[in-house]
């Protein structure tokens, strides 16, 4: 009896423990900004938020150039990083007049903007960032973001709790 007891216990503990995390990050903020229109190098994510609006887009229309017109940020898909990390990128990513987020990239914004370093070869961080971000601005200063999922836990609702705080940066950059 005293056996099913503890098991009993530990049973709810651990269930109660899991309601929690669950329940902390469903209540992350959406955004709720002006609306969005951000490129998207990949597929689309899932997202929260109604007032985004997702345009594919592929690495040739990076390097054509004139994205602030019509982007208010690029979302780069984990499937795209290497080839958007080649050297030719770089001065696009410090030059366009946008941020670029990095999905899925375990090696922060580094390998993006500098040239010489190859993606592959770049150490990953320890960090557990799920996202990374990057964006140059005109007086020659630069903004990084990293963004990890709650409990360093891949699922569903951390995914969507990075992409409606990608959004909240966005639209800082734009105050």
């Amino acid at each position: 009896m005293r056996r099913k007891i503890i098991l009993l216990f530990l049973l709810i503990s651990t269930l109660a423990a899991c309601s929690m995390d669950k329940n902390e990050v469903k209540d992350s903020p959406l955004y709720e900004g002006r609306d969005l229109t951000i490129g998207v190098v990949g597929k689309i994510p899932d997202v929260r938020e109604r007032n985004i609006v997702f345009k594919n887009i592929d690495l040739n229309d990076i390097r054509k150039g004139n994205l602030s017109s019509k982007y208010d940020a690029i979302f780069i898909m984990k499937e795209h990083l290497i080839e958007a990390a080649r050297a030719p990128y770089a001065k696009i990513y410090k030059n366009s007049g946008i941020p670029f987020f990095f999905i899925e990239s375990k090696k922060s914004h580094v390998p993006f903007i500098e040239a010489e370093i190859e993606y592959e070869a770049f150490p990953d961080t320890d960090s557990g960032e799920y996202a990374s971000g990057y964006y140059h601005l005109s007086d020659d200063t630069e903004k990084s973001w990293g963004y990890g999922l709650y409990n360093d836990t891949v699922n569903e609702v951390n995914i969507l709790d990075v992409f409606s705080r990608i959004f909240m940066t966005i639209k800082t950059i734009d105050q």
